[in-house]
């Protein structure tokens, strides 16, 4: 196994802990200030603990991914090499992987296969530090690193990559914290708490939006950006909630619904579509894809998704 990097070493012995000690700290002062609302739910917080343990059981036992061929096509293939020791190629890897990870985070909410993993980090019922750590155990497993590949292809090291995703999901982990407000003019920009409520939010009117990392200018170019209405709470979890907190169930629920629609498909096109298609699709219609969810609530098309 190749030594650590400098980053990698940072990552695993300072920056691990700190965020576990982080959300254990947010969880001791919340059960105490919401006591008087239900406390705080302790009871995911051992769910998103046992997610986050599997998880690096996972990347240890199983060191592969189902996209490894490609991966070692384009490694052999690159167009060359990028050597980031300044400030501009620096900044090239941040919009690159800025741009590639829209685009993952798009698919895992739009394409069923890999929502299966994504949709475990959309379980909680609520949100806190601790949720941010359940982000599904088999991502690395079922390809997700194929979005990366075109980054690795222009010749950057697949391993400050993976590095620089990593670095990108630590910006990302504050963001769950329910008690920071709005941010003023850095909405609609940055990616804020209140940009990534509304991403965790399972209202129609807010499905389906502010997939970016750091950045909200790929969710506004593309148009996916939705803020977050002081008229609107959000309500978290996924479309039809799960309430169990047996982690085995969360962790392998929607595993099981995709086995069950593919056994019950009539053909290959409903197969494709039930692995490809998005989250709720039917190959008769009448499923609960966003779109069907919107138009029965009476939207002919997306919400609004300007400032209100």
């Amino acid at each position: 196994m190749p030594a650590l990097t400098s980053v990698e070493q940072f990552l695993l012995y300072f920056v691990a802990p700190a965020v576990l000690g982080s959300a254990v700290l947010e969880a001791l002062v919340l059960s105490w200030t919401e006591r008087h609302r239900g406390g705080y739910d302790w009871a995911g917080f051992g769910v998103s603990l046992f997610d986050y343990v599997l998880r690096i059981v996972v990347t240890i036992a199983v060191p592969f991914t189902i996209a490894a061929p490609l991966v070692g096509w384009v490694q052999a293939h690159r167009l060359g090499t990028v050597v980031v020791d300044g400030w501009l190629p620096a900044l090239g890897l941040f919009i690159g992987l800025e741009f590639c990870y829209y685009w993952l985070h798009r698919a895992a909410h739009r394409v069923r296969w890999f929502w299966c993993n994504h949709a475990v980090h959309h379980s909680p019922n609520r949100l806190n530090l601790m949720a941010s750590l359940r982000i599904g155990a088999f991502g690395r497993v079922t390809g997700n690193v194929v979005f990366m590949l075109p980054l690795v292809w222009v010749g950057f090291d697949i391993r400050l990559v993976a590095s620089a995703v990593t670095l990108n999901l630590l910006y990302q982990f504050w963001l769950h914290a329910t008690w920071i407000p709005k941010l003023g003019p850095l909405e609609g920009w940055l990616n804020t708490p209140s940009a990534h409520r509304v991403h965790h939010a399972a209202n129609v009117e807010y499905l389906d939006a502010n997939y970016g990392g750091v950045l909200m200018v790929f969710d506004r170019l593309f148009g996916t950006y939705i803020p977050e209405r002081d008229d609107l709470p959000c309500r978290y979890g996924w479309v039809h909630p799960i309430t169990s907190v047996n982690p085995l169930k969360v962790e392998f629920a929607q595993w099981g619904y995709l086995l069950r629609d593919l056994l019950r498909s009539r053909s290959l096109r409903a197969m494709a579509g039930t692995l490809a298609g998005p989250p709720g699709w039917k190959a008769g219609g009448d499923g609960d894809t966003t779109e069907e969810l919107r138009a029965r609530a009476g939207f002919a098309a997306a919400p609004s998704r300007q400032a209100g």
